[in-house]
């Protein structure tokens, strides 16, 4: 084989890994957020209280709900 055709199947190579590799890593940090949000119900409860408020239960399912639904939508 000449070295034009070796160069251009290295080239289609990296193209061809490069995709796999974002697409791969984008799932899986996708998978990961999901099954490990980065914010928990306890962590916005002392949140909210660190800025003077008292959260209520209901309030907080509320923003986690809402959190939950602006994660899904990208």
């Amino acid at each position: 084989m000449s070295t034009g055709i070796w160069i251009l199947i290295v080239v289609i190579a990296l193209i061809v890994g490069l995709a796999g590799g974002f697409f791969g890593a984008r799932r899986y940090m996708e998978r990961y957020i999901k099954e490990n949000p980065p914010i928990s119900e306890d962590q916005l409860r002392m949140m909210m209280m660190q800025m003077g408020q008292r959260p209520s239960e209901k309030k907080l399912h509320q923003m986690m709900n809402s959190m939950k639904q602006q994660a899904n939508k990208d």
